[in-house]
């Protein structure tokens, strides 16, 4: 296994850049979709492709990053909702756990049962600190993980969260306000988080216009994910990235 993922987003961090990863849910594509998605990606220089979703309910993801692959050298990053969803033709996985929630088995115990196949598979593995932000509706990772998300003013409740996560070892620190949020995560909220921690901060959930991804990097956010609005709008892509990347570097 490589870190040669972790070390470009570390590096780009670093550097004051910001990165943009384009989130694709397996059981929303075909190949044709892919084609497309994979096209706009590649012209758009977008950095990451993020390939998983809550429930994965097909049985391709196999060949869906194999796909994604054929076409592109954009990295793949597995973004897992169950220790299923494993793929040893992607690039990464980001092992995520859930320390925003109080559920043992999605904050250790389904690691525990996939530990094994998981270190078999020759992937890049970036322990994740994985947060749900109260978005305004309910998700899927909500409902599945029987865990509330964090409310969207207790800024201070998700400091100490994060805070906690990367003294545990954690890499990354995902917040995210879920597929389809009413009310993407705030930019006070991002701010706060940011200034204690030193990993990269990772944002997503009801990103849905440039505008938004623009304002988060300079809140702190390091890396701006966004699916559901794509899946909805693939000619976002360009807009959303030309607004991330034209961020200046270290605000």
């Amino acid at each position: 296994m490589t870190d040669l993922i972790y070390q470009s987003i570390t590096g780009k961090k670093k550097a004051g850049k910001k990165s943009f990863a384009v989130l694709i849910d397996p059981d929303k594509v075909d190949n044709r979709k892919i084609t497309e998605l994979v096209q706009l990606t590649s012209e758009a220089s977008v950095d990451y492709l993020l390939v998983g979703g809550s429930l994965v309910i097909s049985n391709h993801l196999d060949e869906v990053v194999k796909e994604i692959k054929k076409q592109c050298s954009t990295p793949v990053i597995l973004f897992p909702g169950t220790p299923s969803q494993v793929s040893r033709y992607a690039n990464g996985l980001l092992y995520l756990s859930l320390i925003s929630g109080r559920n043992a088995e999605l904050l250790i115990g389904q690691h525990v049962i996939s530990a094994p196949f998981v270190k078999q598979s020759g992937l890049e593995i970036i322990s994740t600190g994985y947060m749900v932000i109260d978005g305004g509706a309910p998700t899927t990772v909500s409902y599945i993980s029987n865990a509330s998300p964090i409310p969207s003013n207790k800024s201070e409740i998700a400091m100490c969260t994060a805070m906690a996560g990367e003294m545990l070892g954690m890499k990354l620190i995902y917040m995210d306000a879920g597929s389809g949020a009413e009310r993407p995560i705030t930019e006070a909220m991002i701010a706060a988080v940011a200034g204690v921690i030193d990993i990269p901060l990772v944002i997503g959930g009801g990103i849905s216009d440039p505008e938004k991804a623009y304002l988060n990097c300079k809140a702190g956010a390091d890396v701006i994910v966004v699916g559901n609005a794509i899946e909805k709008n693939p000619s976002l892509i360009r807009e959303i990235s030309a607004a991330i990347h034209s961020v200046p570097v270290n605000l």
